[in-house]
């Protein structure tokens, strides 16, 4: 038998998803494979991918699909990468074409093995996708590049109209939580990406439930903001697989609205704040709120 520690919480009835495989859902996965794409949504298991792509959102993740790190909260596949397809952001704009996106979120695997972790697939999509669909807005979620910050300066010569880069959990908990990730250079990440084009808003995420205190979020929460965070969003993090970090504690709604009103009180000009928030979740919504127009 299991003792306390280490069996699973009960999920509590506010996390139940309800599943539905729509036609949306079916149009959006068949544009995905024919255009040989990945999204974060089916490689990390999101629970709003039956929402989002109800709505016909979607975060692309380029790179490939095997991740260089293998965090303990994370179920995209760690490992040897196999690609590099300088082709994938023609493709990649060609599918928000298709899709008829005016906000798109794209991200990555870390690709610790490239020199310079990827950053100008990320520059080459950014160009692409502005040129085949002027109209969309472009959130850009990275890895930290492993602490190169020429490579940081060639994503930030494009000009994304959102920087995101999610420092996802408390200092303390940081180097168990992450794989090679550091919280100090997350925040210098954050930092010199407002000093490189401080007309582009930054960004971050944080999940609660690994461990940490009331007090340590508030604290991570001060640290963004020092560092001149626009949006940060808050979510609950569900374990994807038994080898990953054990659920320490489901937050309730409730907690959930408290925490956004203590990001309000720090200044941040948007807060997405729920049990099933997760980084790219309403992301148009946020686009819009820091732009000062519809997106």
């Amino acid at each position: 038998m299991q003792d306390e520690e280490t069996r699973p919480l009960r999920r509590p009835e506010w996390l139940k998803v309800q599943l539905k495989t729509n036609e949306e859902f079916k149009d959006l996965k068949q544009i995905m494979r024919q255009g040989k794409l990945h999204t974060v949504c089916e490689e990390a298991k999101c629970p709003n991918i039956y929402e989002c792509w109800f709505h016909r959102t979607a975060t692309f993740m380029i790179l490939g699909s095997i991740c260089t790190r293998a965090c303990r909260f994370c179920a995209v596949t760690s490992g040897k990468p196999t690609e590099l397809d300088l082709e994938e952001p023609k493709r990649l704009a060609e599918a928000v074409v298709q899709m008829g996106l005016r906000h798109v979120v794209i991200t990555s695997v870390a690709r610790d093995d490239l020199d310079d972790g990827g950053a100008s697939i990320f520059a080459a999509s950014i160009r692409e996708v502005r040129k085949a669909r002027p109209e969309c807005t472009v959130e850009v979620l990275i890895p930290d590049f492993m602490g190169n910050w020429d490579a940081l300066q060639v994503v930030m010569d494009e000009r994304p109209d959102i920087l995101n880069h999610n420092i996802e959990t408390v200092r303390r908990l940081s180097d168990r939580v992450r794989s090679r990730a550091k919280y100090d250079r997350t925040l210098e990440l954050l930092q010199r990406a407002l000093e490189m084009q401080p007309s582009v808003p930054t960004k971050s995420s944080i999940m609660v439930g690994v461990g940490e205190t009331w007090e340590e979020i508030l604290a991570t929460l001060d640290d963004l903001r020092s560092v001149g965070v626009s949006i940060v969003t808050i979510g609950q993090y569900l374990q994807p697989t038994r080898k990953h970090l054990r659920v320490e504690k489901y937050y309730t709604p409730e907690e959930f609205a408290d925490l956004k009103q203590e990001g309000l009180r720090r200044g941040f000009k948007h807060v997405e704040s729920g049990p099933l928030v997760r980084s790219s979740y309403h992301a148009h919504e946020q686009a819009s709120g820091v732009m000062g127009k519809p997106v």
